[in-house]
């Protein structure tokens, strides 16, 4: 974790100094010869955002109180392998609830008559992805 920090600390300065060198160069143009402040604005945001990511990291460091896994020169792989949960790799409901996610997108894109067939088979695809376990088959 601490080399994440470091390195979210070295990406802003980094853009906090490319800022500076824009805002330079666009003060030299011979063109213009005023600042540029999209470009600016929007990599100085770019330097406060990456200083947030690593703040935050850094707190989160000290809060859990101990070195993880990809911290430790020892560790195996399988220390920092955690228990993801349960997936269903035969499961087609995934598939239909993308299509339903489709026919929505394309009603909004060609005609509004396909927006409520696209909700319809977006229900009918969580119920079923959620309640998979419940019949057939698979059922427990």
């Amino acid at each position: 974790m601490r080399s994440n920090i470091i390195l979210w600390w070295i990406i802003g300065v980094f853009f906090l100094v490319v800022a500076g060198v824009y805002t330079g160069w666009s003060l030299l143009d011979e063109y213009h010869g005023k600042v540029e402040w999209v470009g600016t604005v929007a990599l100085l945001f770019t330097a406060l955002m990456s200083a947030m990511i690593a703040v935050y990291l850094r707190k989160t460091y000290k809060a859990q109180g101990g070195e993880l896994p990809e911290d430790v020169l020892t560790a195996d792989i399988d220390d920092g392998d955690p228990e993801l949960g349960e997936f269903s790799p035969w499961s087609w409901w995934p598939l239909v609830l993308a299509g339903s996610a489709g026919v929505f997108i394309v009603g909004l894109a060609v005609g509004q008559f396909l927006l409520p067939i696209g909700l319809a088979i977006f229900v009918v695809a969580i119920v079923g992805w959620v309640y998979e376990y419940y019949r057939g088959h698979f059922a427990r």
